[in-house]
């Protein structure tokens, strides 16, 4: 592996260091998970509106066909992951706890599963259509955000974009997704790079990676064509530095306004799979049916790097890593700071989901919680320079309209507060469910 010399670092205030724990994964190739016998595809996979379907239980569907178009323009399509029958379309497991209205497919064991395979023209789109295209294959922000990529590139009149970030940043402990497939596919990633920088008419773009992937720096360096107006920037290791709003502070010294967007300061970012997709989509014409996901934690027997068909149950995925230890107690979809711990083994892989960890009791159980000792370390720890502490009490005490005056909505959950709490309050988990009342409150989705 080749050591970077002179390397300049970029960073952030405050953030955490939390362990990396990502030994296990980071040297692991890409392996493609086998197809099961059953997906299930929720409706609700993105930010916005439901899905609606366009099919009907008992109809045959093949991999790649649309199944769900989008409810509203914050929604995206939604394709079959694999060829088969539609055995049903009702309320199925999703992360979470609660059920989901999701489109059930059987795979045909029969079948041989090829994917789509038909070049798309990206050089000749008007904008419009461009944002068509990419709402079309439904591709998403695949760092688990899950916003539709397609909303992000309808740029209002009067704004332009001058610059696009691609967040190969990867900050959350045990994920290695990004980072394998920065090292194993960076000529399509430039390739999405490309059709980015030609369609939203931007002048350049770079790609922010922290340095503990030095691999995928040199590689990406020895990618890029003298012509392409690409560079990389190596990023300090700290988390949250994938925040796209920590990303941007990091490289341009620039702060995305309270309540604005990365578009108001002439940029787009995105995550290393979303442009992969977008690469896909136009080089293979094959929409957003599959996705990398890391699977490791103590409690896992083969940690991997999987390329996993959406709508795969966690059930099959973790089979087919030889199972888990004895003594699980929890599971993780996501990273550990900002995932979700799922209630059942049968909820799907959805297109958001990087990660699937398993954890066992001595490294995850709960510790007891203490009174706030008003440290200040949480202030020191939120990137956004908010006051987390009076955030969770008054969380606690429900006064939403006044944590509103306090830009409690400006907090992105990322959990450094909660990580660097010595009294093990649970900070994050309290201010997310008060912006969950706040957005029901508003008449918003949660």
């Amino acid at each position: 592996m080749k050591v970077l010399s002179k390397l300049i670092e970029y960073s952030f205030a405050h953030g955490v260091h939390p362990r990396e724990n990502k030994e296990a994964t980071v040297s692991l190739p890409i392996q493609r998970m086998p197809f099961v016998n059953e997906y299930v595809m929720p409706l609700n996979q993105q930010l916005g509106a439901q899905c609606k379907p366009v099919v009907e239980p008992g109809e045959r569907v093949v991999r790649g066909q649309l199944i769900a178009e989008p409810g509203a323009f914050i929604s995206t399509n939604l394709h079959s992951p694999a060829t088969g029958w539609v055995r049903a379309i009702d309320n199925r497991r999703y992360p979470g706890g609660v059920f989901a209205r999701s489109i059930v497919i059987e795979a045909d064991p029969y079948d041989s599963q090829q994917q789509p395979n038909a070049a798309r023209d990206w050089r000749h789109l008007t904008p419009e259509q461009f944002v068509a295209e990419i709402q079309l294959a439904g591709i998403v922000g695949m760092g688990g955000a899950a916003f539709p990529a397609h909303a992000k590139y309808s740029i209002p009149e009067g704004q332009r974009i001058d610059h696009i970030l691609v967040n190969g940043a990867e900050c959350e402990p045990f994920l290695t997704n990004d980072h394998r497939m920065m090292v194993e596919r960076p000529d399509a990633l430039l390739l999405g790079i490309d059709i980015l920088l030609h369609n939203l008419g931007a002048k350049s773009a770079t790609i922010g990676v922290e340095t503990n992937k030095p691999d995928a720096i040199d590689i990406l360096r020895g990618h890029i064509r003298p012509d392409q107006p690409i560079k990389v920037a190596p990023l300090r290791v700290k988390y949250p530095q994938g925040a796209e709003k920590m990303l941007i502070k990091s490289i341009f010294d620039k702060e995305v306004p309270a309540g604005g967007l990365p578009r108001d300061l002439g940029m787009v970012v995105n995550n290393v799979g979303s442009v992969l997709a977008i690469a896909d989509w136009f080089q293979y014409g094959m929409p957003l049916i599959e996705r990398v996901v890391t699977v490791s934690g103590d409690g896992v027997r083969q940690p991997s790097n999987l390329l996993v068909p959406i709508g795969t149950p966690l059930r099959e995925v973790l089979k087919f890593c030889d199972g888990l230890k004895d003594d699980v107690f929890q599971v993780v979809m996501g990273g550990p700071m900002m995932g979700t711990s799922v209630a059942s083994l049968d909820v799907p892989v959805l297109k958001g989901t990087s990660g699937i960890l398993a954890f066992r009791q001595p490294q995850s159980q709960r510790t007891r919680e203490y009174a706030c000792i008003r440290c200040g370390r949480c202030l020191e720890a939120c990137p956004y320079f908010l006051n987390p502490s009076r955030l969770a009490k008054m969380a606690r005490s429900r006064l939403y309209e006044e944590m509103q005056q306090y830009s409690v909505m400006d907090c992105v959950e990322c959990g450094s507060c909660t990580y660097s709490c010595p009294s093990n309050i649970p900070i994050v988990q309290l201010i997310r469910t008060a912006k969950s009342q706040i957005r029901q409150s508003a008449g918003k989705v949660a």
